[in-house]
């Protein structure tokens, strides 16, 4: 089989959410041209100076501001907060965190600390299928 001259390309949104950046916050011609694989490797590998600014300070995608607050998107949307964060903006929310995060960040840990517990036991019970599949 040979290989397909032509490069998979992605649409710039998908790009931006594999770098983790917020698209409206891009360059123009980032915002309006299709991405290759090759230059999306490019631009993780050699990012340019705008990338660079970005990643550091943001705005931040909602679902980057959701894990840099300790919460899940949902509970971002329970907040109000419907707009992209900077880091300086995330920064000021974790210095004095208003109780909306404080509850949201509680309410998180005990979803993971379920999930964690529930996955716990599954693998227990995989376990023992296994052992009493074997004889043991």
């Amino acid at each position: 089989m040979s290989q397909d001259n032509n490069p998979q390309m992605m649409k710039p949104l998908t790009a931006a959410n594999k770098l983790g950046i917020y698209l409206p916050a891009a360059p123009e011609e980032f915002r309006t041209g299709s991405i290759s694989r090759a230059e999306l490797d490019e631009l993780r590998t050699n990012p340019p100076q705008w990338l660079t600014e970005l990643l550091r300070t943001g705005p931040f995608p909602r679902d980057i501001v959701a894990r840099k607050l300790g919460i899940s998107n949902s509970g971002l949307a329970r907040a109000g907060v419907s707009d992209s964060l900077t880091a300086d903006e995330i920064a000021a929310f974790l210095a004095d965190p208003p109780e909306w995060l404080i509850r949201e960040r509680e309410s998180y840990a005990a979803v993971r600390a379920e999930e964690e517990r529930v996955q716990a036991k599954e693998a227990e019970r995989r376990a023992a299928t296994n052992r009493s599949a074997k004889g043991y």
